[in-house]
């Protein structure tokens, strides 16, 4: 019989600042583990995605994604923790590029996103993410030029 892997595992420390959490959260997004990531999301989370779509929770990112890529990983090139932040709400910037396939499988790498995260009391209350997918997705119809 199988143990559970969690038994087998030893335990991670627990994100104690704003950025661990915004980087902990993305590790578990990255998976896919949604369910897992959604433990630093706080109720009634806010999250724009790329074109103003408004998604209710770190799965809905899952599966939106899912349909727009064959798979899709972030290179996080550095986390930025906004001036003035308090214990009460910090504002965090994850920011590098993305990397993965399109639907049809042709890899693609260097695909900047920017991530804006408020985190309240330890947990991710908002989340407004952009990316250069749909500039990259015109000039591969012949719709733009790069």
């Amino acid at each position: 019989m199988n143990k559970p892997a969690s038994s087998d595992a030893p335990a991670l420390p627990a994100p104690s600042t704003p950025a661990e959490v915004v980087d902990e959260f993305l590790r578990l997004v990255m998976i896919p583990d949604p369910q897992s990531a959604s433990r630093f999301t706080a109720p009634g989370i806010r999250i724009r995605f790329t074109g103003n779509r408004e998604m209710q929770a770190p799965g809905d990112t899952s599966a939106f994604n899912a349909k727009r890529y064959a798979w899709v990983k972030k290179k996080i090139e550095r986390t930025e923790v906004v001036a003035g932040g308090t214990a009460e709400e910090t504002v965090v910037y994850s920011l590098g590029t993305l990397y993965g396939a399109w639907p049809d499988g042709t890899a693609f790498e260097g695909n900047r996103y920017v991530d804006r995260y408020v985190v309240r009391h330890g947990l991710i209350s908002r989340m407004d993410v952009w990316n250069d997918s749909a500039e990259w997705l015109l000039v591969r119809a012949g719709l733009a030029v790069p």
